[in-house]
């Protein structure tokens, strides 16, 4: 890998969060934790040189692969060229619109064409920087043609946030909880990537809910936006006890708090993070009820 990013002149950016995957066990574990099969449209996210790409490339039918760093279009050209099944999109993922199972523009590909392809019933796999973690997550999980699965590489303890249980849950692992499961496979070591980061990393998988659940709401999708109103307002400050964040944040009175709370079974003195997902939805569907939306 150090030969080819020599050849193109290419340095790995901080700035991007760039740190390759070099370890081949690790490569095996990603791939036997996505459970492909031979029909399986991948998604990666961010390819880099094309390490994992390959060996996905094997055994699906297709692999959109989604790069934004235009240096590493042209290593990917090189590594991915005895693959027809392989598209190569050059989009910072964060922008990259999500065709809902029918046709429509993926974006930029190698040649510098526009792609158009289906893309039902996908998976999404990649290795994602800190940066990109929770907004990437969010964006799949939120999007109107979801992936089936996600198995994604990311810092130890984010995944480890992300999948937290009470008590110590988070703003994190509740959107994605609310979403989706989320369960850490395995861990890799920080010597398995180049450059070398300065923390390990989990390899967890993200099973979306089916349907999603605020769709089946009586509020429709506004309940999202209520309830992940009540979220935040309920970690504003984490240390402190529900009933005061709840207190200064909805605006309400501290008895109009209570009566909510404990209407809910939740104990008014209870910390944001002891909270369960179903709490948080009761909380939402009561206070829709209680005081409107």
């Amino acid at each position: 890998m150090r030969n080819l990013l020599k050849k193109y002149k290419i340095y790995p950016s901080k700035r991007l969060g760039q740190n390759f995957l070099i370890d081949k066990g690790a490569v095996k574990r990603v791939i036997e934790a996505a459970n492909l099969q031979p029909d399986d449209i991948v998604l990666e996210i961010g390819p880099g040189t094309g390490v994992l790409t390959i060996e996905l490339a094997k055994r699906v039918k297709k692999v959109i692969a989604v790069e934004k760093d235009q240096k590493m279009i042209e290593i990917l050209k090189e590594t991915l060229k005895e693959f027809e099944n392989v598209e190569i999109v050059q989009e910072d993922i964060l922008k990259f619109q999500i065709p809902n199972g029918a046709q429509a523009k993926l974006g930029r590909v190698a040649g510098g064409l526009e792609s158009k392809l289906q893309i039902p019933n996908y998976k999404v796999v990649g290795n994602l920087p800190f940066y990109l973690t929770a907004p990437a997550i969010r964006k799949f999980l939120e999007a109107k043609n979801r992936p089936k699965e996600m198995v994604l590489i990311v810092q130890k303890e984010v995944g480890q946030r992300i999948c937290a249980k009470p008590p110590d849950m988070s703003i994190l692992a509740v959107s994605v909880q609310f979403y989706a499961k989320p369960k850490i496979v395995s861990y890799i070591s920080k010597k398995s990537f180049w450059p070398q980061p300065k923390v390990d990393s989990a390899i967890i998988r993200i099973t979306p809910r089916q349907p999603a659940p605020y769709r089946n709401e009586v509020s429709g999708a506004g309940f999202r936006e209520r309830f992940f109103g009540i979220v935040r307002a309920g970690f504003s400050q984490p240390r402190k006890q529900i009933l005061n964040n709840f207190s200064k944040r909805l605006q309400l009175n501290k008895e109009e708090i209570k009566a909510w709370l404990l209407e809910g079974e939740i104990q008014p003195s209870q910390r944001a993070e002891t909270l369960t997902i179903k709490d948080w939805i009761k909380l939402t569907k009561t206070f829709n009820f209680k005081y409107g939306s």
